[in-house]
């Protein structure tokens, strides 16, 4: 604040540091979209390791594509992924009825909570009978029980502490049905849990009435407006990568599923890994790399921000049996490693793109078929001697070279997406200070230093700065015109790393003289 001198002497007056760092995003939060047979459904659950997605969602299950794919995620270098379980018409929530006012159900959808058993009983209580009881809740799985949560003194009192809606806040397995009014002590035995409500074993009790679930569109797009499906991303503070797991017997509609995606990624800044159309998996020869270009939905989508990579990979199951995937997981996974090791500027490829987790690739890629995809915009993956299965592509969707497009390659599309939205975070205390040069001082100034920041981590090419990045924010680019609209423009250029595609060797022979 402003010093008021009132007596002669020495006066400090701290002054605000005129520097707003500007502190770069994330660039690998990965985001997982699909089917799950357990966990909350269009939310994106925050997932560090693999043990948060098991004991959210489930194992690893060769039905489940999603579970793989993520376990793939982290196996290759992963460390945050968002996990949006897709919401079926199929799947129902079991319930248990405790009493004719206290119903308990399964915390999400789906049949495991079919096996969730609730037993009741007063043992050790002090006041046995008078309004408390004890709650277990347990799995039982063809007879073998597993405890999994107990709660002891229970009340159906709202004013202590250990009333039944409170405790069960923290339960992972339950929840208090919205239509409970706890008021009837539940009588001292097991009841098992089933779609809808379920009466108490040997007793009849009436099951509420429930609405008759509309069929949402078609999985795992979703419905923007509910923010389900892809769009419960919407929730998320940030996301940089999306994983559309499928199993690769199936399809891709690019009308439902994959043009909305790459549409979507777009909007909030986001890569799509594209795993391998069906039609490519189909051939049990050569591929016909022509024919494909001219069918394939994932070459037809042309974007900047989606990336295919071909072939799927083959892993083993649980029970030691070769499983198909799409290689989705493991290529974020690869570029969550690669980000931390280089930097997002670093091509995502080479020999030290190493797929691990993969007993072989489903499909044999050599030089000639590897010299057949680059051209048309798809990232072979490819297997070379005492390396083992590697990434050997870095180009985008608009990658092809007929293109010709600024945003042929990966690392440089991913290092644009990475300042932009830094510098769109990171400049949002300009919004409503005087429009004039003080403003824009301080924009350059800021961005300026953000930019020099990469620059020393060799983000850029270039020897010095002005070779490497721009920053121009002043009255050129800033007109009065602009200035009346509420306009500031900043204008913000750099020299991108591209990746050496081609090496080339030239060898000269000289003659043996001196």
């Amino acid at each position: 604040m402003p010093v008021s001198p009132t007596y002669p002497g020495v006066y400090v007056n701290e002054l605000p540091n005129p520097v707003r760092p500007i502190v770069g995003v994330p660039t690998s939060v990965t985001a997982f979209v699909g089917t799950a047979p357990q966990g909350r459904t269009d939310y994106p659950v925050q997932c560090n390791s693999w043990s948060d997605y098991e004991n959210t969602f489930g194992g690893l299950d060769p039905t489940v594509p999603l579970s793989y794919a993520v376990y793939m995620f982290f196996l290759n270098g992963g460390s945050t992924a968002l996990v949006v379980r897709n919401s079926d018409p199929a799947d129902q929530t079991a319930q248990a009825q405790l009493s004719k006012d206290i119903i308990l159900e399964a915390s999400s959808p789906g049949a495991w909570g079919d096996k969730l058993e609730a037993t009741v009983d007063t043992n050790n209580l002090l006041k046995a009978g008078g309004g408390q009881f004890n709650l277990t809740i347990e799995r039982n799985d063809e007879g073998h029980k597993e405890p999994l949560e107990t709660y002891s003194g229970v009340s159906l009192d709202s004013s202590k502490p250990t009333y039944i809606a409170t405790l069960l806040i923290r339960s992972q397995y339950v929840v208090l049905d919205r239509t409970s009014k706890p008021a009837t002590l539940p009588a001292a035995k097991s009841f098992t849990f089933a779609p809808g409500a379920a009466p108490a074993k040997g007793a009849a009790a009436e099951a509420p009435a429930a609405a008759p679930a509309a069929a949402p569109p078609p999985l795992p797009l979703g419905d923007p407006k509910a923010k389900t499906g892809i769009y419960a991303l919407l929730k998320a503070n940030i996301f940089n990568i999306l994983c559309l797991p499928v199993d690769p017997a199936k399809t891709l509609d690019p009308s439902e599923i994959l043009e909305p995606a790459i549409e979507f990624c777009e909007e909030q800044r986001a890569m799509l890994i594209v795993d391998t159309p069906t039609a490519w998996s189909e051939h049990s020869g050569p591929l016909d790399f022509q024919t494909v270009t001219e069918t394939s939905p994932a070459l037809k989508a042309n974007s900047k921000n989606a990336v295919v990579y071909y072939p799927n990979l083959v892993v083993t199951d649980y029970a030691g049996a070769p499983l198909t995937l799409g290689p989705c997981g493991a290529i974020a996974g690869l570029w969550a490693q690669t980000d931390v090791e280089r930097g997002v500027w670093k091509a995502p490829a080479g020999t030290a793109a190493v797929l691990k987790g993969v007993s072989e690739l489903a499909a044999h890629i050599d030089d000639g078929e590897s010299g057949a995809l680059n051209p048309i915009a798809v990232n072979a993956l490819r297997t070379f001697p005492e390396i083992g299965p590697v990434i050997w592509g870095a180009r985008t969707t608009v990658g092809a070279d007929q293109l010709a497009d600024q945003w042929k390659y990966l690392p440089v599309r991913r290092t644009a997406l990475f300042i932009e939205e830094s510098l769109r975070r990171g400049t949002q205390w300009a919004v409503f200070e005087p429009n004039d040069e003080p403003l824009w001082s301080s924009l350059r100034l800021n961005v300026g230093t953000f930019m020099q920041g990469l620059f020393r981590q060799g983000a850029f090419q270039g020897s010095t700065p002005q070779e490497a990045y721009l920053v121009k924010c002043d009255s050129d680019n800033n007109p009065q015109s602009q200035i009346d609209l509420g306009i500031v423009n900043i204008l913000v250029g750099f020299a991108p790393l591209e990746p050496a595609e081609f090496v080339i060797i030239n060898i000269q022979q000289q003659a043996g003289q001196s």
